[in-house]
């Protein structure tokens, strides 16, 4: 019988991490990959019957991948804390590894949820990820928003995962915070320059791609709400290159 692991990577996802573990339940091996957290995600975390990696963080890829290389099985599921497996998929996926059909992977789209109200539209409602996929043929890589490198055919599931990603807007900002400093870094490390277009034209472009093709007005206020967090976003990113640029001229 083929086997899974699944990886839950944490950094202080103490209000997650019960729901996120009992979601991936159906896995043979769960591995909490953690960049010590200090709430109590661990203290949960251990009463559940799962292993328990600490690592630094440095990126988003370098960290799944460290996980990928502990993990006993060759079909691997990635789930982020605030993600949960739905009894749809799950049963797709008991599918998927038993009969891949020469797939190495399986896209997964994506419900999200925002202070607890779904998300229709946004630019969200296509969204997709690689979830499941064989360790063997498949690796982690960029910084932020990281992408799985593949070698071979990739499959779709028809049910989706729901995604809680951002419990309010404080939430949000903090993330977007978080994000922007990871891409900043990478950009300063390529030498980009910052002109007066990326911190007006890019973040405008942005909202109105959110806001108006991707329909996040059909989103109502919280729609609004999106676009100007990821147009605030680009923004920052931008700003901390120029900071880090400025260090060294």
């Amino acid at each position: 019988m083929t086997k899974i692991t699944a990886i839950i990577p944490t950094l202080n996802e103490e209000i997650h991490i019960e729901e996120a573990i009992k979601s991936v339940g159906f896995a043979d091996e769960i591995i909490v990959i953690d960049s010590y957290s200090t709430d109590k995600t661990l203290e949960i975390a251990e009463k559940l019957n799962v292993k328990i990696i600490k690592r630094k963080f440095d990126d988003f890829s370098s960290q799944k991948n460290f996980a990928i290389q502990k993990a006993k099985h060759d079909w691997i599921y990635i789930l982020d804390a605030d993600e949960r497996v739905t009894s749809e998929v799950e049963k797709e996926i008991l599918e998927a590894v038993k009969n891949p059909n020469g797939c190495v992977g399986f896209y997964v789209r994506r419900t999200f949820y925002f202070a607890g109200k779904k998300i229709n539209y946004s630019g969200w409602q296509r969204d997709k990820v690689v979830r499941l996929f064989l360790k063997t043929e498949c690796k982690y890589q960029g910084v932020v928003h990281e992408t799985i490198k593949t070698n071979g055919e990739l499959g779709f599931f028809k049910g989706k995962i729901d995604h809680f990603s951002y419990r309010n807007y404080d939430h949000y900002i903090s993330k977007l915070n978080h994000y922007a400093a990871l891409r900043a870094k990478q950009l300063h490390e390529k030498k980009k320059k910052v002109n007066i277009y990326h911190i007006i034209i890019k973040p405008v472009v942005r909202f109105f791609i959110h806001y108006v093709i991707r329909l996040g007005f059909l989103d109502g206020f919280t729609g609004f709400l999106v676009a100007k967090t990821q147009a605030y976003g680009v923004f920052t990113r931008y700003v901390k290159l120029w900071l880090l640029n400025k260090k060294i001229s």
